[in-house]
């Protein structure tokens, strides 16, 4: 996903497995890090039924970070007996995803459920191919834009479609496509 403007940017927890570029919802969570720190920031997911996908107008991506490579996602812990390593095997007993290279900078990948991330709303942003649901139809500038949503479009939650009318939910309106790639611009209002 690429980032051309945005207006407003909001720091929120993934109360569920994400992937970039998609659309979702606030919600409460329960996570919590470092006595509570993150508390204050509102939890985001996919939105669950069209009415809630009326409201899903925030693009998610992974937070910058400056924490040196290589990353383990999510960070392992494991239980006070298993320290010693005498009664495991021989490798880590735990698993986790490696990242050589930051996270945001790789096109959709999974933000996983607990981690903080950034939620974009009022800009123009560029979906890669496959990040939006393909018409002939939702290509075309000036047309307009609503989401997908986990009970009607299970393969698809969060990801923009194409919408005939100006109905309620629509969330913005194609800006761009490039025939190339493939990458769809939207502008979200």
């Amino acid at each position: 996903m690429e980032l051309n403007k945005f207006d407003k940017v909001e720091g929120v927890i993934v109360t569920e497995d994400i992937v970039e570029g998609r659309f979702v919802v606030l919600t409460p969570h329960t996570f919590t890090q470092d006595f509570g720190s993150n508390e204050d920031l509102p939890g985001v997911k996919y939105p669950s039924t069209a009415e809630e996908a009326t409201r899903a107008k925030y693009c998610l991506t992974w937070a910058v970070s400056n924490t040196p490579t290589p990353l383990m996602i999510p960070t392992p812990s494991m239980a006070y007996a298993l320290r010693g390593g005498f009664d495991q095997a021989a490798n880590a007993p735990f698993a986790t995803t490696v990242y050589l290279t930051q996270p945001g900078n790789q096109e959709g990948l999974t933000i996983p459920s607990g981690y903080t991330a950034l939620a974009f709303t009022d800009g123009i942003f560029t979906l890669p191919s496959g990040a939006y649901v393909y018409s002939s139809d939702i290509i075309v500038v000036g047309n307009l834009i609503t989401i997908s949503n986990t009970t009607n479009h299970t393969t698809a939650k969060g990801k923009p479609r194409y919408c005939a009318t100006n109905a309620v939910g629509v969330i913005g309106e194609t800006w761009g496509y490039d025939t190339t790639t493939g990458a769809l611009t939207i502008l979200v209002y």
